[in-house]
């Protein structure tokens, strides 16, 4: 029986490998053991594992690795605590492939782990760019210590072949999250405003911010600019969906809490969890803020886009995102457009680039190919793209 070891540290990361976790918890020839860790264990950012234990998935290990603080140096403690912690789990259990997903400091620091043990890894969303955030550094050195790698477009799989990985290792199999919106069941609208103590006779926002990593000392100043903004429309309700666990995190959370605390029309939560989360952007009027997801998963749901800033600087986008800087003005204009109804209608045409059949399964039946066929050779050789084999 093979091991798979499935690495989960935020709740967003985990609602995208829901499904691969499901696929290869129902097999009998493979011994799944899910490792959780990062915010998914702080009472600040949620408890947020508690959401994997209710969807019946045992949680092989939980290793505690975060700092309460969110400086640089903090951060680097807690990847100094996962090499730690992770070094002792992987020396105990010895998985056969450690799957990962994403681009976040805790990832980076148990894949260099998992390379120093030689366990090969998995990787989900390799060649993928970020200008704004020091996650483009991780994603791409993550990429070279993997051995398998799943893009979610063509363009980034040929990415992922730039720097240097085989062709025949690369595949593109679309996002998860394109699969999981065709999949979710959906609460209704009044279910979901009702669960959120919101009134149904407005439409509403959801407002996801998170820090732009390589900037100094610019999240107070970008979400003081962007509440600024939402409070010139009293006629919308908003929800607002808390920041992670980088670097600056913690001043945006508290600076939302603070303005939720005097604006009746606004709700703030740390997770809304896979269902309602979906459920609110599929009803929503907007999705406002800097997440992957507004460039990923919305577009699916033709629900327009206000992207603010650089965080998702050099994504692929489709025409239902609106960019905007992190001012004041900009702000209110990308808000402005958002709500012009030939905007709305325009984008109902969009097609998402992330969208491909049958992601789970192709993920699933090339780890298990691979895994089971004994396919893997850790010793692996730099593709060099003047080399004659066929890579498109």
């Amino acid at each position: 029986m093979k091991k798979i070891c499935i690495l989960t540290a935020t709740r967003a990361e985990y609602g995208l490998l829901k499904p691969i976790i499901k696929s290869f918890d129902y097999r009998e020839d493979i011994d799944l053991r899910v490792v959780v860790t990062g915010a998914h264990l702080s009472p600040e950012f949620g408890l947020t594992y508690e959401e994997i234990i209710n969807d019946g998935i045992k949680i092989d290990k939980k290793i505690e690795i975060l700092v309460s603080a969110d400086t640089p140096s903090a951060i680097s403690k807690s990847m100094g605590l996962a090499m730690i912690g992770f070094a002792d789990y992987f020396s105990e259990s010895v998985p056969d492939l450690l799957v990962v997903l994403g681009d976040r400091y805790e990832t980076l620091a148990v894949a260099t782990v998992a390379m120093n043990q030689r366990i090969p890894i998995a990787h989900l969303y390799g060649g993928e760019a970020t200008e704004g955030l020091i996650d483009e550094s991780i994603r791409h050195s993550i990429t070279k210590m993997s051995y398998l790698h799943f893009t979610s477009t063509e363009e980034y799989r040929k990415r992922v072949i730039q720097l240097g990985e085989s062709p025949l290792r690369v595949f593109n199999v679309g996002a998860v999250g394109i699969e999981n919106i065709k999949q979710n069941e959906y609460m209704s609208k009044q279910e979901l405003l009702g669960s959120l103590n919101l009134s149904l006779d407005r439409p509403y926002a959801v407002v996801t911010f998170h820090p732009v990593t390589l900037e100094d000392h610019s999240s107070e100043s970008q979400i003081v600019e962007l509440l600024k903004a939402i409070s010139k429309h009293d006629e919308m309700n908003f929800i607002f969906t808390k920041g992670n666990s980088d670097a600056n995190g913690r001043i945006i959370n508290s600076m939302i809490d603070e303005y939720v605390k005097g604006n009746e029309n606004c709700v703030a939560v740390m997770s809304l969890g896979l269902k309602r989360y979906l459920t609110a952007i599929r009803h929503c009027h907007m999705v406002i803020g800097n997440s992957s997801s507004g460039i990923i998963e919305v577009p699916s749901f033709k629900v327009p886009t206000v992207n603010i800033g650089d965080r998702q600087k050099g994504r692929i986008q489709t025409d239902s995102i609106i960019n905007c800087t992190s001012d004041y003005d900009s702000i209110l204009k990308a808000i402005d457009k958002a709500k012009d109804a030939k905007f709305r209608e325009k984008i109902q045409l969009v097609k998402n680039p992330y969208e491909k059949e049958n992601t789970t399964s192709s993920i699933v039946s090339i780890i298990l190919d691979h895994l089971l066929n004994e396919k893997i050779d850790i010793k692996k050789s730099f593709f060099d793209l003047n080399q004659s084999e066929e890579y498109e």
